[in-house]
């Protein structure tokens, strides 16, 4: 039996994108390349100290990375969950879509509290970024 009516088009990877991942990555990047030399509070706690990413894990964080520099690769990792998350959910039905949903907000909020923290730090490049 033929077709008569084709399947709509497959969307494109990426076609999705919201604007407001975009800005946070932006920010993100902006912070990693910023060479910012105002004494901060996250300067006074230790640099990281060699972990193990999993059990039984070939990988590690690497050691002597400051407390600073460690929480924006948090925010940019936990703000590529979300990116991440919201492209399942595109495609995720019923149970799963609202599960996907629950962990994207709870990403979300560990986000702010990151940069919440990197903000209060760095008063005045935390305004110039946004």
């Amino acid at each position: 039996m033929k077709k008569l009516v084709p399947d709509p088009p497959m969307p494109l990877p990426g076609q999705f994108r919201t604007p407001e991942h975009d800005l946070a990555t932006q920010r993100i990047r902006l912070a990693l390349a910023s060479n910012n030399h105002e004494p901060s509070i996250l300067n006074s706690l230790r640099d990281t100290a060699s972990t193990a990413v999993g059990r039984d894990s070939l990988f590690n964080v690497r050691p002597g990375v400051s407390a600073e520099e460690a929480l924006v690769h948090v925010a940019l990792l936990l703000d590529c969950a979300v990116q991440v998350s919201d492209e399942i959910s595109e495609r995720a039905s019923g149970v799963e879509r609202g599960l996907i949903w629950s962990m994207i907000h709870s990403v979300e909020m560990a986000n702010a509290v990151v940069n919440a923290l990197l903000d209060a730090n760095r008063p005045t490049e935390a305004t110039a970024l946004r």
